[in-house]
């Protein structure tokens, strides 16, 4: 795709906004698709709402209209009018944030570990969305929706480190772009069960929705479930026997990826009790430091979306984590 030609700009002089119109171009492997699931891939639209835009007339073929049904060819021109955002449901507070990085099209925080990214069915309020709604008064880009303005990517609640947001759509489309293609470089320290064989590895396994427990993630390498290409890079950075300091490079950003990759080759998070089971003894001494799994989003290395710029932030590890790895060292002698 043509990326200094994503984005064109058409306005009215009525009002003298502005309103964005993307431009999707179908590749190779997207022959087949539907246009509704085509244009959720490729914009960070959900389905329903790429729907809405294609019977609302507001998502068309370059050479004339478009359904829900279509089945995108090679070359097709997909041309989607962004319509103006509507009201959050979130509710504005004032809750402080550690805040790396700000300018007009995109903000970069240090999430704490215990903070829900947005808002969801019993995390109403206390969210990340909730501080940045007070912080940027209204600021963000409406492509996430009335629960997820701004939020490009996630990291879990129970995972601290850095995020970046978008305060406008057309940041949050490049965002998306650069991240689905592999351009946003994302670095995590973990400490992990176990120890390695090798100094480093990578492990490619596509990653779906656990058949039976829908709440979890699994390495899914049936056809008779539905999975995506998962593949973290990983490195040892300190061996203490039992266990081990690593850093993970995600290459993909799936739900949970490195817990459920980690755990895969029988090396679960400290801490996760969900992929890792009941722990182990030195867990159960130390549980006062470790507020689920012992991960943290440490770098991130990404272009910004208008001045090209390529960019680099790193956040310090959490006094617990640090805390852990001293123990770690101090048991080891």
């Amino acid at each position: 795709m043509d990326r200094e030609a994503l984005w064109e700009t058409e306005y009215s002089d009525e009002n003298e906004s502005a309103e964005s119109v993307l431009r999707l171009v179908a590749e190779k492997a997207d022959i087949g698709k539907r246009a509704d699931s085509f244009i959720s891939e490729r914009s960070e639209l959900t389905r329903s709402a790429a729907v809405r835009l294609i019977e609302g007339g507001n998502a068309r073929l370059e050479d004339g209209k478009l359904s829900k049904n279509y089945k995108m060819r090679e070359g097709d021109v997909l041309l989607l009018e962004l319509p103006e955002p509507e009201p959050s449901d979130a509710q504005p507070e004032n809750i402080p944030l550690d805040i790396v990085y700000e300018d007009s099209d995109i903000i970069v925080v240090n999430k704490p570990e215990g903070m829900v990214v947005h808002p969801a069915p019993g995390n109403a309020s206390g969210t990340l969305v909730n501080a940045l709604l007070y912080h940027c008064a209204d600021g963000l880009s409406g492509i996430g929706g009335v629960v997820r303005p701004g939020i490009v990517h996630r990291i879990d609640k129970d995972t601290g480190g850095l995020l970046v947001v978008a305060k406008n759509d057309e940041a949050h489309l490049f965002l998306a772009e650069e991240i689905k293609y592999h351009r946003v470089e994302r670095i995590y320290h973990a400490i992990v069960r176990g120890n390695f064989k090798e100094d480093s590895g990578t492990v490619n396994a596509p990653i779906g929705r656990h058949p039976i427990d829908r709440k979890k993630m699994a390495v899914i390498r049936s056809d008779e479930y539905k999975s995506r290409e998962a593949i973290t890079h990983w490195r040892v950075l300190e061996r203490f026997g039992q266990f081990t300091h690593i850093e993970c490079r995600l290459e993909t950003g799936r739900t949970h990826q490195i817990r459920v990759h980690m755990a895969s080759i029988g090396h679960s998070l400290v801490g996760d009790t969900v992929y890792g089971g009941g722990g182990s003894p030195f867990e159960a001494r130390h549980k006062a430091l470790i507020n689920g799994q012992c991960l943290f989003a440490s770098r991130l290395m990404l272009t910004h979306p208008r001045s090209r710029e390529k960019m680099e932030f790193e956040a310090p590890l959490p006094n617990n984590f640090e805390k852990l790895l001293s123990i770690l060292r101090a048991d080891c002698e």
